[in-house]
């Protein structure tokens, strides 16, 4: 995944001081709300903002011919996953399956989110481990872990979920260790994960 489309727009707002009522639909640019439906575009690995019109096209997998798919809203909260075999680095990153079967991992930083490609047989395992994680969509879904600061978060979520926390880290990071602002913001990403109405529990 890039950082085109809407999660540079995050940025760049982020560090700009923009408002979101600038934002417009990726599709036919027309304003949409602060909250909006994401769509994924496949061959361009970027996340796009859609109107309400917009996103009503793209309910239907088919209707994107395999490039645009509209990006979920569930948001499951995990009970605990074993995630030593896939590696986290100081506990916060997100696993994207792909529908080749590689998983790509995300780290987000201070530079923006670096990736590494999980080792098959680490995913099998934590697959094995927590069978809910296999029902993970390709690309537009994320098993989002946070376990820095003796935090226990495992999710299934919707990308631009984890594209929101990428720009986060990268606005509040200060200095070489994050200083700190970025732990009690990325606390506060998942409360507020929590508080959501499809977030309150494990299924």
């Amino acid at each position: 995944m890039s950082a085109g489309g809407a999660l540079a727009r995050v940025i760049r707002s982020g560090a700009a001081g923009r408002s979101a009522a600038e934002e417009r639909c990726d599709m036919c640019a027309e304003p949409v709300p602060p909250e909006h439906r994401h769509l994924y575009d496949s061959p361009q690995q970027q996340v796009l903002c859609a109107c309400r019109a917009c996103s009503l096209l793209f309910v239907r997998e088919e209707a994107g011919d395999h490039r645009y798919r509209l990006i979920p809203e569930r948001r499951v909260r995990l009970p605990p996953v074993d995630t030593e075999a896939l590696g986290v680095p100081v506990g916060l990153a997100f696993f994207v399956p792909h529908p080749d079967g590689t998983v790509v991992a995300h780290y987000p930083g201070p530079a923006g989110a670096v990736r590494w490609q999980v080792d098959p047989a680490a995913w099998r395992e934590t697959v094995s481990g927590c069978p809910l994680v296999e029902g993970v969509a390709p690309e537009v879904e994320a098993l989002l872990v946070n376990t820095a600061r003796e935090a226990r978060h495992h999710w299934i979520v919707p990308v631009d979920d984890c594209f929101r926390l990428v720009a986060l880290v990268r606005s509040e990071w200060r200095g070489l260790s994050g200083g700190t602002r970025v732990w009690p913001a990325v606390e506060h990403f998942f409360a507020e994960l929590a508080a959501t109405p499809s977030g309150g529990g494990s299924t």
